[in-house]
């Protein structure tokens, strides 16, 4: 047989296209409409079917919440002052959704199931969805391999793309292909294949093209703004390059002003709909949870890149060989070097400025599944250069690489069954877990604290904690003295109409501990004068960001259990939050909410650490 007959990168897609199907189906979940997925999709339903978009009968979509078992709370729109809802995620997913709701909502009456926007047709749809953009990318990333390096090397680089990486669990696991890093990752091919044909031809269709595949990607996410970068750096790798670019620009500005026109009527659908629901252009539909958002300033990047608990570069180390690459591109393909190094400087930036940089239950850095499609070419000069090694150095590597690979899906199928876990991971219980088939109760308490596990007042644990300070408000300075005598000194605080709020503990996170957690117990003394549902007040907890509060928690009165007319001590415990910032405050106060009149006294917060 001539293997140099032999199309090994057409080999390779079919066999990754397959295993997509296969590995779709096989891991095809109970609920592909859920979570994330669900606030993307939520435009379509409410309006195609219901004819809600604001929401505001909002007991329709609670009801087929409770029915389909969507999210366990609805985080995905924010309840705005006049009653309606606005969606906290942007619509290109939603667009790129359409297609297949329509064909679902077509057959699934002729199919004998509800028209409703959510039964199986509806979810299966979305999975063929899904797999169709995932197919199709792939394919346009097999042609843009084909055009700098052989069939063979283009075959290894598509194969290690998906082996070796996280691609697996986010493109065909558990119904992650519905999620945005999959069809991102689709339109970060469909880009790059366009931006090759335009700069080759200047023909006005790949133009067109190209501007709805960045315009949906920024729609989808709109750091992936960043896109840009690539089309416009491309070919640039000199003074003149940048010369020639400049009249190239001129010369078809029109075609230019077309590319531009398309990303801001895009945009322009969302802040349409950020007007007609909010009566702004724009918008910050995370506004609703300080406790996260971009760190601009002080972005995570060696969090996101090493650490053990989501480190792309440890729990994805062939990436290390791909950063090589980017090398050995620059000595053998300048022209695409800046566009594609640039593009992974500002993508690593900008995804490791998010405050929660772990990104929630899921297997390595599952933003950068997008940015894939970008890695692989670096990849594939990786292995160029490695081709022409002496054999002792291109089998070495190999191995590597090889192992590299089996470490990956091997960690996989240990992410798969529970034992590294989807955010909890630490150094000490990697170590433990690494290359191993079961794994111990004790080696899970090494694990990061189960933040699920614990709500207010669960603090079951506390001989594995010691009591770190005290901070006391006795109000001795400024209260009030009275003929009721005060639980500690003469003095304590009266709360009525007219001051409903105690003075406040404010405690820094960086003043409370250096870990990663820590509980504290909050106590106080009230003394009320009568106790009915209407004499209301609450103990109230929360962190601060920037003077808006996460983490809020109350406890109220009925709840205590209190007696009348005499001191009584309430004792609730707080599990700190994973703060945005370590200078954010934390603050415990009484709210009398009735107004009625009621004493306070010995406001206290005791601080537990975790003995390692």
């Amino acid at each position: 047989m001539n293997t140099k007959k032999i199309n090994w990168s057409l080999i390779a897609f079919a066999i990754i296209a397959v295993y997509f199907i296969i590995s779709n189906f096989v891991f095809f979940p109970h609920q592909i409409i859920c979570y994330d997925v669900y606030g993307y999709y939520l435009y379509l339903p409410q309006t195609f079917i219901y004819h809600d978009l604001s929401m505001r009968q909002p007991d329709i979509v609670f009801e087929l919440l409770k029915q389909y078992n969507n999210s366990s709370t609805f985080y995905q729109a924010n309840l705005m002052p006049d009653g309606g809802y606005v969606m906290k995620y942007t619509m290109g997913l939603a667009i790129l959704y359409a297609p297949f709701l329509f064909i679902a909502h077509a057959l699934a009456p002729l199919l004998g199931y509800a028209a409703d926007g959510y039964s199986f047709p509806y979810q299966l749809s979305l999975l063929i969805g899904g797999l169709i953009y995932a197919i199709a990318g792939l394919w346009f990333l097999r042609k843009v391999l084909l055009k700098y390096f052989s069939k063979k090397i283009t075959a290894i680089a598509l194969l290690l793309i998906v082996a070796g990486t996280n691609i697996p669990v986010h493109m065909a696991m558990y119904g992650q292909n519905a999620m945005s890093h999959n069809y991102l990752f689709a339109l970060y091919c469909f880009a790059l294949w366009f931006t090759i044909r335009w700069h080759e031809t200047f023909r006005l269709k790949y133009i067109i093209l190209l501007g709805i595949a960045c315009g949906l990607a920024i729609l989808i996410r709109p750091t992936e703004i960043v896109i840009l970068a690539i089309p416009a750096l491309w070919g640039i790798d000199s003074m003149s390059a940048l010369r020639e670019k400049t009249k190239t620009i001129f010369k078809h500005f029109g075609q230019i002003a077309l590319f531009g026109l398309i990303i801001l009527a895009l945009g322009f659908c969302q802040l349409l709909y950020w007007k007609l629901h909010t009566g702004q252009f724009l918008y910050y539909s995370y506004g609703a949870n300080p406790g996260e958002g971009l760190e601009l300033l002080s972005p995570y990047i060696s969090q996101f890149l090493f650490s053990f608990r989501k480190g792309w570069i440890i729990y994805t180390p062939l990436m290390i060989f791909a950063f090589a690459g980017f090398y050995f591109m620059y000595k053998n393909n300048r022209k695409i070097f800046l566009p594609l190094l640039i593009y992974s400087l500002f993508n690593i930036y900008l995804i490791s400025s998010w405050s929660t940089w772990w990104y929630a239950q899921s297997f390595s850095q599952r933003p950068m599944v997008p940015a894939l499609a970008v890695m692989v070419i670096p990849l594939g000069y990786f292995l160029q250069w490695l081709a022409q090694q002496k054999i002792l150095l291109k089998t070495i590597l190999s191995v590597v690489i090889a192992f590299l690979v089996f470490l990956n899906i091997f960690q996989i199928w240990q992410f798969h069954v529970g034992i590294i876990h989807n955010d909890r991971m630490t150094k000490e219980y990697y170590k433990k877990i690494f290359l191993r088939t079961s794994v111990s109760d004790e080696d899970r308490k090494l694990l990061l604290i189960d933040r699920w596990h614990y709500d207010l007042n669960d603090f079951d644990n506390e001989h594995e904690y010691y009591s770190k300070t005290i901070k006391t408000l006795g109000f001795e300075d400024g209260g009030l003295i009275d003929s009721i005598p005060a639980v500690e000194g003469t003095r304590y605080c009266i709360l009525d109409q007219a001051d409903s709020y105690s003075p406040v503990i404010d405690i820094p996170y960086n003043e409370i501990t250096t870990k990663d957690h820590a509980w504290l117990r909050i106590r106080v003394k009230v003394f009320p004068f009568a106790i009915t549902e209407a004499d209301r007040f609450a103990l109230v907890m929360h962190f601060t960001h920037n003077g808006y509060a996460y983490q809020y928690r109350s406890i109220e009165s009925p709840s205590m259990n209190l007696k009348q007319n005499e001191w009584n001590e309430i004792s609730f415990n707080y599990l700190t939050p994973e703060v945005r910032r370590k200078d954010n405050i934390f603050r415990t106060f009484i709210w009398n909410i009735s107004g009625a009149p009621i004493l306070v006294d010995e406001l206290s917060v005791e601080i537990f650490e975790h003995r390692d």
